[in-house]
């Protein structure tokens, strides 16, 4: 007798990136903004703070996103399209080298991916249609991580089956790749710098992206492109000029012993 799939199948990555949404999104927002929001005084980039009307807005569209994510994934599980996928499930299939060198892969190509696509949608006649919905948070929060438009969610979902295509992936690489990727869009979208002060002269900060550098972006609507890396931005020119200014003085205000006092 062959066995049936379960009905609520279908829900179950739906079901995953929701909670894992509101679990990491959440966490950081309650720590940040709420439980420890006097220590953090400091680490806060811009001096705006945002209201309760746009968290909830981020959080609605960050909903629906999750829910676009998931279906794609229940469709490369269960459709005939995922028997043609390069999902190894047996580590001896590969040299145990490969599980965090496929994962670095991923990132690179999901980093050059989105530096383009990103670049490409904010071209003046599709910004209005599709990525003027992410800018709505020009000072962002964590619940703004998922705040697409339905089609940039699309977009954004599809770097995901393309990577399964080319290039041989355990479930364990997998599922790893989509928890650091979701942690790091929490954090660029944090709203406060977090990075301890001597990242700033390691060979760390040439290479990564931080939360300030994706803050200039949504605050100034141009530049800072990449997401996990530095790379893309500046070989293409395209980084913020004041970016490390921004940065210093944030770190200084973290620091150097200078406080700024935020009214809610």
């Amino acid at each position: 007798m062959e066995s049936q799939t379960p009905y609520f199948s279908p829900f179950l990555p739906v079901f995953i990136n929701l909670i894992r949404y509101f679990i990491f999104a959440g966490l950081a927002f309650l720590l940040v903004y709420k439980v420890f929001n006097y220590k953090f005084l400091k680490n806060k980039i811009q001096k705006r703070i945002a209201k309760n009307t746009d968290f909830l807005r981020e959080i609605k569209n960050s909903i629906f996103s999750t829910v676009i994510f998931g279906l794609v994934g229940f469709v490369l599980i269960n459709s005939s399209i995922g028997e043609h996928t390069k999902i190894y499930r047996n580590i001896s299939d590969f040299s145990i080298w490969w599980l965090p060198l496929s994962g670095i892969l991923m990132l690179i190509i999901q980093d050059t991916y989105f530096y383009w696509v990103h670049r490409a949608i904010h071209s003046p006649k599709v910004f209005k249609y599709i990525h003027r919905v992410h800018h709505q948070s020009i000072n962002p929060s964590p619940w703004a991580s998922y705040s697409f438009h339905f089609s940039e969610a699309i977009i954004e979902a599809l770097i995901f089956p393309i990577m399964l295509f080319i290039i041989p992936l355990h479930p364990l690489v997998i599922f790893s790749f989509t928890f650091v990727a979701f942690l790091f869009n929490v954090y660029g979208h944090l709203g406060f710098e977090i990075v301890p002060k001597w990242f700033r002269y390691s060979w760390l900060f040439e290479i990564f992206n931080t939360s300030v550098h994706h803050n200039l972006h949504h605050e100034k609507f141009k530049g800072n492109y990449g997401l996990y890396f530095r790379f893309w931005d500046r070989v293409m020119n395209t980084e913020n000029p004041n970016y490390v200014k921004v940065f210093d003085k944030v770190q200084e205000q973290r620091f150097g012993g200078k406080t700024i006092y935020l009214i809610n």
